[in-house]
């Protein structure tokens, strides 16, 4: 692979994942972006949680659909990417997930963290089963409902190459509409990470150039901020209950981000925190899997101390978690590199050693050829 588009891809992660941090900082009805207590920080939340950063879970699905046909048809083998699977998204889901479920449970046995989470204490078998593997709903962890699907998109992976290949615009298509329409979810929690994923394999599988609009990069960036801008104009007045047209709205423009994000990583690559952000992966992958129960962790102990002065929680919650997240990474890969390693799916990050002959990129995000 192109070390740009890889380096691209990897510095896109950590943002859009640090970016989906804010959709999930936690508050109750009396806080509620939509009822205007806090004037302008409110719209700002909405444009954050609700517009802005909702393009991560599509933009991410297409990198996964993208990384796992980038060899093409002949170098996809279903078994051997199934058995990779297993130890790079199956395994940590079950860790991070099943320890946070039992987390839960001893907390509420004690009488800590009802309200704040599903009660899991009396939850019969069923509920169970569905907090800790995302069988029918969300889980207990809920942002790891990403790595379910994307499971699901892995199994299907041999038909949605098969049907990218020989029909890409029927079948993106009518994923789209699937993914937009007010449709019933089917097997998927989140519609839009199948469309996310099937434009990721035919981008891969058609061998499109997905640098060709990067001399656009800047204008198509703020095109989607001017998207994601009025959306949350339009979101903020009708909210919370928005109506179908809105909602359809809302899907619609998070699959559009898909290019600003890609359009952005063109012009963030080109600048060294920009190179520097693309060596994190498995940073990343830690930040994803942990943010949530860090910041429900935030929350219940913000409401202990009975502070009323919310907008200090929504600016300092997510500072904290990244912190947390970032120092608690390091610490265990200094101390404990192979358990690490498992809980970040083998994505070592880390800068890499250049090998001789290999492309390397250069500080303006081009590319130079070692001798």
């Amino acid at each position: 692979m192109d070390a740009t588009v890889s380096a691209r891809i990897n510095m896109m992660r950590i943002v859009l994942i640090s970016g989906i941090i804010f959709v999930h900082v936690p508050h109750d009805p009396a806080t509620s972006p939509y009822l205007g207590t806090f004037g302008g920080l409110d719209w700002l939340r909405v444009f954050l949680a609700d517009s802005l950063f909702r393009i991560g879970v599509p933009c991410l699905s297409a990198i996964s659909g993208y990384l796992l046909f980038h060899r093409g048809i002949e170098g996809f083998d279903y078994c051997k990417t199934l058995r990779s699977k297993a130890s790079t998204i199956l395994l940590p889901f079950l860790l991070w997930n099943t320890a946070f479920l039992v987390l839960v449970y001893g907390a509420q046995s004690r009488g800590i963290g009802f309200g704040y989470l599903p009660d899991v204490l009396h939850a019969g078998p069923r509920d169970w089963m569905n907090l800790g593997l995302a069988i029918e709903s969300w889980p207990i962890n809920i942002p790891l409902y990403f790595l379910r699907d994307l499971l699901l998109c892995l199994l299907l992976s041999p038909l949605i190459a098969l049907l990218v290949l020989r029909y890409p615009r029927t079948t993106l298509a009518l994923m789209l509409a699937y993914a937009v329409l007010p449709l019933p979810n089917g097997i998927f929690l989140k519609k839009s990470i199948l469309f996310g994923f099937s434009f990721g394999a035919a981008m891969a599988l058609h061998r499109v150039d997905i640098k060709r609009l990067d001399r656009f990069a800047a204008p198509i960036v703020a095109a989607v901020l001017a998207m994601a801008f009025l959306l949350s104009l339009a979101l903020y007045a009708f909210g919370p209950e928005f109506p179908v047209w809105l909602d359809m709205l809302r899907s619609l423009a998070a699959i559009a981000g898909i290019f600003g994000a890609w359009a952005l990583s063109a012009l963030l690559i080109r600048t060294a925190t920009g190179q520097a952000l693309s060596r994190l992966g498995g940073l990343s992958f830690w930040i994803f899997c942990g943010h949530y129960p860090v910041l429900v962790l935030f929350w219940m102990v913000w409401n202990r101390l009975g502070i009323a002065d919310y907008p200090l929680f929504y600016a300092a919650s997510p500072v904290l978690a990244l912190a947390i997240l970032v120092s608690t990474h390091a610490t265990a890969r200094r101390f404990t590199p192979g358990f690490a390693a498992i809980l970040t799916g083998r994505r070592a990050g880390g800068p890499k050693r250049p090998v001789a002959g290999h492309p390397q990129m250069k500080p303006d995000g081009s590319i130079a050829q070692r001798r």
